[in-house]
Order: structure tokens, then sequence, then C-alpha cells
């Protein structure tokens, strides 16, 4: 794995590589989403990005730091795949995307319909991508694009902690919630808010059962969760914290929170009735502990990175029929 740091320098050339193709994410408000959380609660809204979440930075951020023509791979449930689909399709560059059998069936169809070529497995049968993936990354002569574990990747997603230093009130201080899977838009962030906004401190959001996160940081050394499915947060579940991005997290983040399924489904009902803005399970975590954590939150301002908005329609409906 490569261990060159991760730094405001990186990011700030990340943000550079991705400027015009990339969008500059709005912050939203509401009085009514701030009035159930007790402080005011400013949203980065990450559903608008190309591709439907934050990941398109990343991918693009590691993509236009390869040598033109070479082809990528990567494993993921969605978001990064239709990333990485999309920075290839810009560039060129053939892709292969390896991603669960019970992802979403719009994510594998977007990543289908952007030009990929998706390779199924099952993670419930405790099939490993990272497995699967560098094998077929050694046997096409393909590059690995990790989700996470990779420092243009960080980089890439640091970029929203470039933009919320711009955006946000200078009087707004005190946490911002990050949805977190493996770790590299909460660490990213992290390290862009060190350099720029040391005002505001990461805090991890995962779902209950899938808090390897939180425990982590708890504990001081990487832990793993027992399994791999049974959450609709499909987006944020991974095996463990990363091994570049944990050491981030462990100097700079706040403890994890974390939310249930049901309150991920009500933070999106709010999301789409507040706020008009359509969002995923695991994208709107961070807006549930905004709203349902308030006692582990200090302040009267919250930050929230809503991470995505790649939602089934099925499951947009129950949020808004709960």
């Amino acid at each position: 794995m490569e261990r060159t740091p991760v730094n405001i320098d990186r990011i700030e050339a990340a943000q550079e590589r991705i400027r015009g193709l990339a969008r500059v994410t709005p912050i939203l408000t509401s009085p009514f989403l701030d009035e159930i959380a007790g402080r005011r609660v400013f949203v980065k809204a990450e559903p608008l990005q190309v591709t439907g979440s934050f990941k398109f930075r990343g991918a693009l951020s590691a993509l236009s730091a390869l040598p033109s023509g070479l082809g990528v791979l990567a494993y993921s449930s969605g978001n990064h795949a239709q990333g990485v689909a999309m920075a290839a399709r810009l560039q060129g560059r053939e892709a292969v995307i390896v991603m669960p059998d019970d992802a979403p069936a719009l994510k594998i169809e977007n990543t289908r319909s952007l030009g990929a070529e998706v390779v199924l497995y099952d993670r419930a049968a405790g099939e490993s991508r990272e497995e699967i993936g560098a094998a077929l990354s050694a046997e096409r002569g393909l590059h690995l694009v990790k989700p996470y574990d990779d420092p243009d990747v960080i980089a890439g997603q640091g970029t929203v902690g470039l933009e919320l230093a711009d955006q946000l009130p200078a009087d707004v201080q005190g946490d911002v919630l990050v949805c977190c899977g493996g770790g590299g838009l909460s660490s990213g962030v992290a390290l862009a808010l060190e350099a720029r906004r040391p005002d505001l401190r990461v805090r991890p959001v995962e779902p209950a059962g899938f808090d390897d996160t939180t425990r982590s940081l708890r504990s001081g050394q990487r832990v793993t969760n027992d399994r791999l499915s049974g959450s609709i947060c499909d987006a944020i579940l991974t095996p463990a914290p990363g091994e570049l991005t944990f050491p981030i997290l462990q100097r700079l983040a706040g403890p994890g929170l974390v939310v249930t399924d049901d309150e991920a489904l009500h933070a999106m009902a709010h999301a789409a009735i507040r706020l008009k803005l359509a969002t995923e399970p695991g994208g709107a975590v961070s807006l549930a502990a905004a709203l349902f954590r308030q006692d582990q939150i200090e302040g009267d301002a919250v930050t929230v990175v809503v991470s995505g908005g790649n939602a089934d329609p099925e499951t947009l409906a129950r949020a808004l029929t709960l």
C-alpha cells in the first residue's frame, strides 16, 4: 500500500485537477431542521454532485493522476463504482467494477450505463471484493482504484472540506458530522479543516451494527465488523476502517456517532420534505445524527455532510411513508 502522506498540499492539488468537472455543492438550511435538532443545521448537499455522491471527487482525483490510457478497476457497492465509471468515461479509459449482487439495482444499472463492465459477487456468502478486485487487476493489467485507502482518493474527498471552509459562516464552529464507511471522506475533510478551519471537528457517523470506526476510535486500534450485510445503509458498509484513513481520524476526529436504519430513513424524509434533497440511507446517517443524537453534540450549530443520493425509488417511497 502506498504510504505517501495525504496533506493539505495534496488536497489542493486534487482540487485543481477536478476543477470544472466536479461541482461545488451548496450548503442548505431549514428552520424546520433547526427546530428538530435544537441548533442551527448546515447541510453540505453532495447528492447534487456528479453521479449523485461525493465519490466522483475522489475517483476523478485518482484517475486524473494516472497515465493516460491505463484501464482501471474498482470495487464498490455503487457510489464509488459510478464515480470511477464516470471519471473513466470522461478520460476514455476502460473501467471494470466489482459490485455486491445485493447492491441497489439503480446503482448497478447506472454503473453499466456509464460504460463500465460490472462483475458481481456475493458478500453475504463471505466473498471478498478485495481478493476479486486484486485478481482481476493482475489478470487484465488494470490499475486498482481503492474506494478509500488511496492517497489521491482521500485528497479528492478532502475537497469537500475545502469548500466547507469557504462556505460556512465564520461563527459556525464545533462538529462536522460525516457519513463514514472506510473513512475516505471523513479523513479527507478532517485534513482540509485542520488546515483551513481548525475550529471545526469531524465526527464520523455510522449505522448501528456496522460501527467499526466508532469502536476503533474508542479502542485505539482498528476493529472489524462481524458481518458485511444486513443494513439498508449499503453505501457505507465496510469491513474495517482503512489503513490510511484510520490514523488520520485517530488524530483529528471526535468520537463516532451511531444511528439506526429507521433513523436514517426518517432523515431521508426530512431531507426530501424540508430541503427538497433526495438522499440515500447511507448518505443520510449524518443528518440522522444531527436530528436524533442532539445530546451527543455540543454547540449552537452543527454541520452535516450528506454524502449521497442514489437510492432506489422503493427506498425513497419507504422513507416518505414511515
